[in-house]
C-alpha cells in the first residue's frame, strides 16, 4: 500500500522480511527512545538492545501473534507499527496497537497516519474492530490516535519510567477505537 501524500510504502513483514530489516528496526527504536518516545525502554538503551528486542519479538511475527508492519521511503525502513490480535477465546473482536514509532529524522510527513491507517485496515480484515493501544499522557502521539478515531478509555498516574531515565514516573492513557 502507498500513500501518495508522504511518498511511503507500508507493508506488512513476513519472518524472512522482518529478520532482513533487524538492523533497521533496532535502528528506528533505538532513535525515538534517545529522542524521548516512551515506548518501554529508558535510556540509555543502546542499538545492541533494541536489536535484541525486536529479535525477541520474531517468533510472534512468525506464528501470526503479532502483525508488524514497515513504513517504506524510497526503499529504507524509517518506520514500524504492530498490530497484535487478542488470543483468548471471548476477546476475538479485538486487537491492539503496539510500537507505533517513526525514525525522528522522518517525523511530520504522514508516516505515522498511513502506518496507523494500514494496522486499522488490517483489523478491520481479520474482524477485529475493536483496537486499543496506550500512550504516554499528554505526548504527541496522543493528538495523532484522537485524529484517527481513538477515544481516552483512562488514566493511570505514574505508569511507567520517563525515557530519559532518572526517578520520573509519566502517566499513561489508555485509548480505544470501535469499528
Amino acid at each position: 500500500m502507498s500513500d501518495v501524500t508522504t511518498g511511503v510504502e507500508i507493508r506488512a513483514l513476513g519472518l524472512a522480511e522482518a529478520q532482513s530489516h533487524l538492523a533497521a528496526l533496532a535502528e528506528v527504536l533505538q532513535a525515538c527512545v534517545a529522542d524521548g518516545a516512551s515506548v518501554g525502554f529508558v535510556m540509555p538503551f543502546s542499538l545492541a538492545e533494541a536489536e535484541g528486542f525486536w529479535r525477541g519479538l520474531l517468533p510472534e511475527v512468525g506464528t501470526g501473534g503479532r502483525l508488524l508492519f514497515g513504513a517504506f521511503l524510497e526503499g529504507r525502513l524509517v518506520g514500524t507499527g504492530s498490530l497484535v490480535p487478542a488470543g483468548m477465546p471471548n476477546q476475538t473482536h479485538r486487537a491492539e496497537v503496539s510500537k507505533m514509532l517513526v525514525h525522528p529524522a522522518f517525523r511530520r510527513r504522514g508516516i505515522a497516519r498511513a502506518l496507523m491507517q494500514a494496522l486499522l485496515e488490517r483489523s478491520k480484515q481479520m474482524g477485529r474492530d475493536l483496537v486499543t493501544l496506550d500512550t504516554r499522557s499528554g505526548d504527541a502521539a496522543q493528538h495523532l490516535y484522537s485524529s484517527c478515531g481513538f477515544l481516552p478509555a483512562g488514566e493511570i498516574p505514574e505508569y511507567a519510567l520517563a525515557p530519559e531515565g532518572g526517578a520520573r514516573r509519566d502517566a499513561t492513557l489508555f485509548m480505544y477505537r470501535l469499528g
